[in-house]
C-alpha cells in the first residue's frame, strides 16, 4: 500500500517504508527496457512528442493556442527610414567631458571653451541635467532643451 502524505495525496506512487534494496526496479536493471515493453517505448522523445518546441504548429497546436498564443508571428511595427542616433551624450555631462579631456573646472575661466563633440564621436546632444560653464558646442544635432540650457549658462551651440 502507498504511503499517504499529511495532506492525504498519495506521495509519488511508492512505499517510503519500503527499503531500497527490496524495490522492482533493483530487480529490473540491466533487462535493457525496464519494464516499458519490448521495442524501444519511454526511451526517446517519441513519447512527449519531440523535444522542446518541436510541433507547436502540428500536433502541439491547441496547447500553444492555450498556453502561448503570441509564439507565431510579429508584433510592432519598426519605420524603414528611422534613422537612430549612434552616440549621445546630455548636458549635464559636459562638464565632465571638458575635465577629462585635459580642462580646467567649470567657471575658473571667463571665456568660452570650445568643445568639437563631433570629433569626439557624439552625435547628438540631449537636455538633461545642467551646465555650469559656459561652452562653445559644435555637434550634429541637438534639442531645444539642450540649445536652451547651453545658452541660459553662456554659451553657444553650431550644428551641422
Amino acid at each position: 500500500m502507498p504511503f499517504r502524505c499529511d495532506s492525504g495525496n498519495l506521495d509519488q506512487g511508492f512505499d517510503k517504508s519500503m527499503p531500497t534494496r527490496l524495490r522492482k526496479i533493483r530487480k529490473q536493471r540491466g533487462s535493457r527496457s525496464m519494464g516499458w515493453g519490448p521495442v524501444g517505448q519511454h526511451r526517446s522523445a517519441g513519447m512527449r512528442g519531440g523535444r522542446g518546441k518541436a510541433g507547436l504548429m502540428k500536433h502541439k497546436w491547441t496547447w500553444t493556442v492555450k498556453y502561448d498564443p503570441h509564439h507565431f508571428g510579429k508584433r510592432g511595427f519598426t519605420p524603414p527610414n528611422r534613422v537612430r542616433p549612434g552616440n549621445w551624450v546630455n548636458v549635464g555631462q559636459i562638464d565632465e567631458i571638458h575635465r577629462s579631456d585635459g580642462g580646467a573646472a567649470p567657471g575658473s575661466a571667463k571665456k568660452k571653451v570650445g568643445l568639437n563633440l563631433t570629433e569626439m564621436g557624439y552625435r547628438k546632444l540631449l537636455g538633461a541635467g545642467t551646465v555650469k560653464g559656459s561652452y562653445s558646442i559644435v555637434v550634429a544635432s541637438t534639442t531645444k532643451l539642450a540649445k536652451k540650457k547651453v545658452e541660459d549658462s553662456g554659451g553657444e551651440i553650431s550644428t551641422g
